[in-house]
């Protein structure tokens, strides 16, 4: 088990292309950090440095406190899990998982054991003899997984290995990796583009865009206090909606939207209150599962066209668009409603939208950062 410290650390392509710039990161002994973001925002690039596969051109990373940017990739103590599995076709999975043991002379008798126990941990104990042609995906990335295992390194780092499985496979892997992580208690470092693994899996997230660092947190952190509109947009499933207003100081706070003012109340007006937030123009963040259905009797509530609904089994997903064109996603639970109700949200009807007044945000329009952070 051991720490990682990543200090300035900067990567440059050739002479101008940056794919990592200022990335400072402090990661715990047994901690579970994910890297996320979108396609080329420098999370693989991050983690390939981490283990020795890319050399950095600036900074420095340490392992378990000692520099290791001199170091190979077979002298860091880490094991790496590959998106594409990268398992030998021509020998098996024992053969597979051994490989690496067999490098460094280990006894035979320490090599059967540790394959054989890092086999039943993942529930591949019946494949020790197949070639990896006669796996299935999710068998594969188990192997994978598996020879990492017995390796018995410091840190282990994952890059995006799930994203070749299909949407059902993928969703067990991932129950998979959290009982993993409890039975192996290392260090991981997991590389990954959907949101959804990031918030289910990581003790902490690192958020990139543009080989920078966007926010550090726990997923409740950042689920509820996302620094910028970035972060904001990036976590949550459908993404939080975002609508021009105005936020007004009085005797309290209230936002003005479409013509309607809507009283800030609870910790968010309190927070207003201690940063002294003044009146001005903000850009209004509110998530689907924030916005309700009201009625036209509620002064605040906004008529809306609905343009698409989404069936998805416990919730309706209403694409609606409110009066400026503005398009807004709204979740509503189906046990909610009754069959009336259900029935009376077709396609062209117009409905009345609600703000949770705890469950606001509010960022600047011009530096998109958060005016709470």
């Amino acid at each position: 088990m051991a720490t990682v410290k990543l200090t300035n650390v900067k990567k440059v392509y050739g002479k101008k292309v940056v794919a990592v710039d200022n990335f400072n990161l402090e990661i715990a002994d047994k901690e579970f950090v994910v890297f996320v973001g979108p396609s080329g925002c420098g999370k693989s690039t991050t983690l390939r440095m981490i283990a020795g596969l890319e050399e950095i051109t600036e900074g420095t990373i340490e392992i378990d406190g000692v520099v290791v940017n001199d170091f190979q990739p077979k002298d860091r103590d880490i094991a790496m899990v590959f998106q594409n599995y990268a398992l030998y076709p021509h020998l098996t999975v024992f053969e597979n998982m051994a490989f690496s043991l067999r490098l460094k002379k280990m006894p035979q008798d320490e090599v059967y054991r540790r394959v054989t126990e890092a086999a039943e941990i993942l529930g591949i104990t019946e494949l020790l003899m197949r070639k990896p042609r006669e796996l299935s995906g999710g068998q594969r990335q188990r192997v994978a997984i598996g020879r990492a295992m017995v390796r018995d390194s410091k840190v282990f780092l994952m890059d995006e290995p799930l994203s070749n499985l299909d949407a059902k496979l993928r969703n067990q892997m991932r129950a998979e990796i959290i009982l993993l992580r409890k039975k192996i208690d290392t260090t991981f470092v997991y590389v990954t583009h959907d949101q959804t693994e990031a918030m289910t899996l990581g003790d902490r997230i690192v958020i990139m865009k543009d080989g920078l660092i966007q926010q550090v947190g726990t997923p409740t952190e950042v689920f509820d206090m996302p620094v910028n509109l970035f972060v904001a947009e990036f976590i949550g499933a459908p993404k939080m909606n975002m609508f021009p207003a105005t936020l007004k100081r009085d005797n309290g706070y209230t936002v003005s939207l479409y013509g309607r003012d809507i009283a800030v109340t609870g910790a968010k007006a309190d927070a207003l209150a201690k940063a002294q937030v003044a009146t001005q123009a903000i850009t209004l963040g509110a998530r689907p599962e924030h916005i309700t259905l009201s009625n036209i009797t509620n002064p605040s509530a906004i008529p809306c066209t609905i343009e698409v609904n989404e069936m998805m089994g416990g919730e309706l997903h209403l694409h609606v668009v409110a009066p400026d064109g503005n398009k807004i996603i709204v979740r509503v639970q189906t046990i909610s409603l009754t069959e009336q109700q259900r029935n009376a949200l077709t396609c062209g009807a117009t409905v009345y939208i609600a703000f949770d007044p705890k469950a606001m945000h509010f960022f600047d329009p011009e530096t998109t950062g958060n005016l709470l952070v």
